[in-house]
Formats: C-alpha cells, sequence, structure tokens
C-alpha cells in the first residue's frame, strides 16, 4: 500500500510541476492554497444544495479549479499542464446572464447568508475573491497564464449570483443593508460589546 506521506515537504517546500522546488510561502502556494480551499468550499455548497442545476454547476466548477490549481503550479510553458482558457470565462459570464433573469435587480447591498447552501456560496465567492487578490500580487513578481485573473473575478461574480439564486429557489429573502448600523438606530436593549 501506498503511503499518503512522503516526507518530502518537512522542510517547507514544495514541489511544482516539473520538479522545481519552492517554499510552502511563496506566493504561488499561496496562490493555489487559496484555490484547494475554495474548491473544498464550493465542494461544500454542492453537499447542501437539493438543486440538481445548482449541483452540477458545482461540480464543473470543481473540475476548473483543478485546471486553475494545475496552472498555478506549472509555471513553465509546459505543453501537457491544462490551462485556464478563455472560453473558460466566457462560459462562466453565460451562467452568471442565465441566472440573474431569474433575480430581482439589486437596489442595496445584501447581507450574506440565508439558506445553508447559499450562505456556503457567499462564503465560496469570499475565498474566490482572496484567491484572485492571491494571483494578482504573483503577477506582480511573476509571470503567470493571463486568463486566470479574469476567470476568478468572473468565478467570484457567478458564486454571489449563484447565492442568491440558491437563497431564492429556497424560499430564503435577502437582508438588505443600507448603512443603518449607528447607535441611535440599535436597540436599547442590547448590550455594549
Amino acid at each position: 500500500m501506498a503511503r499518503i506521506y512522503t516526507r518530502t515537504g518537512d522542510k517547507g517546500e514544495t514541489g511544482l510541476v516539473g520538479g522545481k522546488r519552492t517554499s510552502k510561502s511563496s506566493l504561488r502556494i499561496q496562490a493555489f492554497g487559496d484555490i484547494d480551499e475554495l474548491n473544498s468550499v464550493v465542494g461544500l455548497a454542492g453537499t447542501f444544495s437539493k438543486d440538481k442545476q445548482v449541483s452540477s454547476l458545482l461540480e464543473r466548477l470543481q473540475r476548473d479549479l483543478f485546471i486553475v490549481g494545475a496552472d498555478l503550479a506549472s509555471p513553465t510553458e509546459d505543453r501537457a499542464t491544462p490551462r485556464v482558457t478563455e472560453d473558460m470565462t466566457i462560459t462562466l459570464e453565460k451562467n452568471i446572464d442565465a441566472f440573474q433573469q431569474e433575480l430581482r435587480p439589486l437596489k442595496a447591498f445584501i447581507l450574506p447568508g440565508g439558506a445553508e447552501t447559499g450562505a456556503i456560496l457567499h462564503f465560496a465567492r469570499t475565498v474566490a475573491r482572496r484567491a484572485e487578490r492571491s494571483m494578482v500580487a504573483l503577477s506582480e513578481t511573476e509571470a503567470i497564464n493571463e486568463n486566470l485573473i479574469p476567470y476568478m473575478n468572473r468565478l467570484s461574480d457567478l458564486l454571489f449570483v449563484m447565492a442568491r439564486l440558491a437563497n431564492r429557489r429556497e424560499g430564503r429573502s435577502e437582508l438588505e443593508w443600507h448603512g443603518e448600523a449607528t447607535e441611535s438606530n440599535m436597540s436599547s436593549t442590547r448590550k455594549p460589546l
């Protein structure tokens, strides 16, 4: 039986595609670590979703996130490594446009939350934004695939729309925020923090 542990990372380094070793604290490792976390959160959302359309798309996104991770883990021009393409971003945009037809236009910020699937998708959106920021930081010091950042930007938009859609389909209303968190309109019975 093959062991799950290799001990090759015990000194704080990990391998990239092609065999190059790099520090686990590097920007590249941070970026694909964020992608790994995002993939897990998307999988969690899929576990709770009872909507077949949403579940199917979440599985597709998980598969795409493996491509994103492979792309980040292969800084060389290795032709065998799958790469994020412009078409992948266009597909995200088509999903956003289709789902938005089912949603009412936003007139205020909304509080993240709602039904389980919607709340987890809001969480996934924030992890996607962090992964995007990691990629931007990486791109300022190393070359990356030019399609990665647009893909991540659109993915976070899609996750936001999917969170709203999941909440709508599960009958949960959105809680709007209008900048009302002031001392004068907070409950007088609430104790100070």
